[in-house]
């Protein structure tokens, strides 16, 4: 036990000449509170740590327990603990070993029962990925700009497609299931355009394998089973993912499992989580067809009698009215009412006719007593000198030539004299 001698302690002030007093000591729980603390820095905090597994167990529950320690660094190699979690690991797309070189993810924390530090992992790749890593996400973000993984120019499937293109490698596991699936459920031909599904030439092949078939088939499938991060780089390469983007048919991707997902994947037309489901998308079931042709069956064969009973129906009615009974008691209705029709038009014609020959009777009257014969047949007559009609006695002179128009006739005479009013 330590003493502290003098006139000031760590745990407070004491007076001059006391004797030493003894600090209270920690209890575990707060050292490890304070290393804890210590610990909670920034730069400990969401890191990358290169370095290789040793002393890897993966344990039932599902959690990962290992070490990483410098890679060739000996026995003076520095050593640090490392735990990840089973909802972490089940994430990863391969089965560490010792021995091998990873980049872990995570950040530093006190496991408390041991008091030991350790590295909490949330993700862990295979060493030498990084840049690749890296890449990609520069690449994604290149392709996002020129549109390859837009919504809007996302294509339908063909709801009945008569060639199914299928790009992927002509051996293996993948074109057998995809055959077996579509010979299953609707079978179609197949267009099979063989690529390199791996390594550094395998963009440029499965780019012109994609171009190849396009032209051949209604629906292409590009297609490839499970495999690391690695393993499934190419599919992340521009040439691969613009030459789906720029496809003149419809594309559905299916590579590796449905955890992972590459560049491929986000420019297909529909993603699917195996190849398997992906043949299943791009073909309808031909036993759920045959049920709906048996339900449209059973609507039309029910629709047709319905028809038939209406059309039975209107043909009796139609018997029903020209049954010879009907039809003369008709045709005796018919005739009553023309002949009474008749005989109104005729009583209508015969007093508007009489009323028309009043009205011009009484014309003929008015327009008699009008008329300038009449005035004539009362004793007058009228004059005319040379054509016109001789109204004052002031427009005519001694030895004028006057025609004088009577009622029955006509005669020429000579004027000997003229007398005025104003004479008279």
């Amino acid at each position: 036990m330590d003493w502290f001698y003098g006139t000031e302690a760590p745990g407070g002030q004491g007076p001059p000449g006391a004797p030493a007093v003894p600090e209270a000591p920690l209890t575990v729980g707060e050292v490890s509170a304070i290393i804890e603390d210590l610990l909670d820095d920034q730069r400990l905090q969401d890191i990358k740590v290169l370095g290789e597994v040793t002393n890897y167990k993966h344990h039932s529950r599902g959690h990962r327990y290992f070490s990483l320690s410098e890679k060739g660094g000996g026995s003076t190699a520095a050593v640090i603990r490392c735990v990840m979690w089973r909802s972490d690991a089940d994430r990863l797309t391969f089965d560490p070993e010792d021995g091998m070189e990873v980049v872990v993810t995570g950040s530093v924390r006190v496991y408390a029962p041991s008091g030991t530090y350790q590295i909490q992992v949330k993700r862990m790749t295979r060493g030498g990925l990084g840049e690749k890593y890296l890449l990609v996400e520069q690449w994604k973000k290149e392709l996002a700009a020129e549109g390859c993984f837009a919504a809007e120019r996302k294509r339908p499937l063909p709801p009945f497609p008569a060639r199914v293109g299928v790009v992927t490698s002509e051996t293996g596991a993948v074109i057998h299931d995809i055959r077996t699936v579509l010979a299953r459920r609707f079978p179609v031909e197949i267009v099979l355009s063989p690529t390199a599904v791996q390594g550094n030439e395998a963009p440029a092949d499965i780019a012109r394998a994609i171009a190849r078939v396009a032209g051949y088939a209604d629906v292409v499938i590009v297609a490839r089973g499970g495999g690391s991060f690695e393993d499934l780089f190419p599919f992340n390469h521009p040439a691969v993912v613009r030459a789906i983007a720029t496809c003149p048919v419809p594309v559905v991707s299916a590579i590796g499992h449905e955890v992972d997902v590459t560049l491929a994947d986000l420019a297909a037309d529909i993603r699917a989580p195996t190849p398997s489901a992906a043949a299943e998308l791009v073909v309808p079931d031909r036993r759920d067809l045959r049920a709906a042709l048996g339900e449209l069956r059973c609507q039309l064969g029910g629709a047709l009698l319905a028809r038939i009973a209406q059309a039975q129906k209107e043909i009796a009615d139609l018997r029903d009215r020209l049954r010879p009974q009907r039809l003369c008691r008709k045709i005796g209705e018919k005739r009553q009412a023309t002949a009474d029709l008749s005989d109104r038009l005729e009583r209508a014609f015969a007093t508007r006719i009489e009323r028309e020959r009043l009205v011009l009777a009484g014309m003929r009257t008015a327009l008699e007593g009008r008329s300038p014969r009449a005035v004539l047949a009362r004793g007058y007559c009228v004059a005319e000198k040379e054509g016109t009609v001789v109204r004052s006695a002031g427009v005519i002179k001694k030895d004028d030539r006057l025609s004088l128009h009577f009622y029955d006739g006509r005669g020429e005479v000579i004027v000997e004299r003229v007398d005025h009013d104003g004479n008279l």
